[in-house]
């Protein structure tokens, strides 16, 4: 997790992605940004020695330029959902729209 402090719930969280130790896999980057904000943290999570292996912008939140650059560099982003939605949603055992 990236927060700038440095536990949340008993996991230890980084400062910046760029932080994140190579040892520490990252399946998930959930942003929590404005569309226009997204390119950067997206450009900047796909650069990582240690990408994740999913992008994902909430509800309300879509850059196509970011969906195709993460995209072409092999890292899968969801866009325009929320990830408890969608978790409760896999739970109950239907399929992602």
């Amino acid at each position: 997790m990236v927060y700038f402090i440095s536990e949340v719930l008993g996991e230890k969280t980084y400062p910046a992605l760029k932080s994140i130790p190579l040892e520490v896999p990252i399946d998930i980057v959930d942003v929590f940004r404005r569309s226009e904000e997204v390119l950067p943290i997206v450009q900047e999570a796909v650069s990582l020695k240690n990408p994740p292996r999913l992008i994902w912008l909430q509800l309300g939140t879509e850059n196509q330029e970011a969906a195709e650059f993460s995209r072409r560099n092999g890292v899968a982003l969801v866009m325009n959902a929320c990830l408890k939605v969608e978790y409760a949603r896999l739970i109950r055992g239907e399929q992602l729209e």
